[in-house]
């Protein structure tokens, strides 16, 4: 099963503001022993963001897409999700009571009395209209639900809020699956060589060890740093293990400079 994920925002796009949802995404996973198959950066267009869905609905892949999912005129993703699913947008009645209770808790900390039938206040309950058939997921810092339908789930653009709602699918609905598939990874920098005269010994490496990947993550180096690639094998740890041994073995037998390299996991 692959993890995806969907970040939504014409403010992402034009650099207005820095994304922060791949990391922690990559980094959530990560803890429990999961991995981020694919990301997909869209703007604020119904036609693309539609168009997306349709085609990850129909992957099986579990995603998770952040943003779009208020009640503004650049919010689409609501819509979105439902007209890629062919179904209507309905009012979800816990939703609603959610966001109502919202409403009133915040009059009172105002000293005001809510008034639940002002145009604002129904306006806001947009935010609770998703697919028909989707189920929430609860928001801990507002209360303002986001929703999943299948193996979609769909949370607002706010970190401080998308990031708890994200763990809590992962913890409610995905922890038959934490730390299931063992993974290791394994490298070394080699000095001032090139990527070309490295190859061969990489195809060799994956040939010999069909559950491994070899990484090759090059640098020009600066004025502190020679110019390195940092070449790698990642996958199941026994193979990890011989492919790692086999790389070694081939940089010496090429007379290429090499160091130990930490991974960063």
């Amino acid at each position: 099963m692959a993890f995806g994920l969907i970040i939504i925002g014409d403010e992402i796009l034009s650099g207005k503001r820095r994304d922060q949802h791949f990391p922690k995404v990559v980094e959530l996973l990560g803890e429990r022993g999961l991995q981020l198959a694919w990301a997909d950066y869209l703007g604020d267009d119904p036609e693309r963001i539609t168009a997306t869905l349709r085609r990850t609905f129909l992957s099986g892949d579990v995603v998770f897409s952040c943003g779009g999912i208020g009640a503004t005129p650049d919010d689409h993703t609501r819509q979105c999700a439902a007209a890629a699913l062919g179904l209507p947008l309905v009012l979800h009645e816990e939703g609603k009571r959610n966001i109502q209770e919202r409403i009133v808790e915040m009059a009172r900390e105002a000293g005001k009395e809510a008034d639940l039938d002002a145009p604002d206040n129904l306006h806001r309950l947009k935010m609770a209209e998703f697919p028909k058939g989707a189920s929430l997921i609860p928001n801990p810092y507002n209360r303002v639900a986001g929703f999943t339908v299948g193996a979609h789930h769909f949370v607002p653009g706010f970190p401080v809020m998308a990031w708890p709602m994200i763990a809590w699918v992962l913890d409610t609905h995905y922890s038959h699956l934490f730390h299931q598939v063992a993974r290791a990874e394994r490298a070394v920098i080699v000095y001032e060589a090139a990527e070309s005269a490295l190859t061969p010994l990489m195809v060799a490496i994956e040939a010999a060890h069909p559950l491994v990947k070899v990484f090759s993550l090059p640098s020009v180096g600066d004025a502190r740093t020679r110019r390195h690639i940092e070449l790698g094998v990642k996958g199941e740890p026994a193979q990890v293990d011989a492919a790692f041994a086999q790389l070694v073995a081939g940089l010496d037998r090429m007379g290429a400079e090499h160091a130990p390299f930490t991974v960063q996991n």
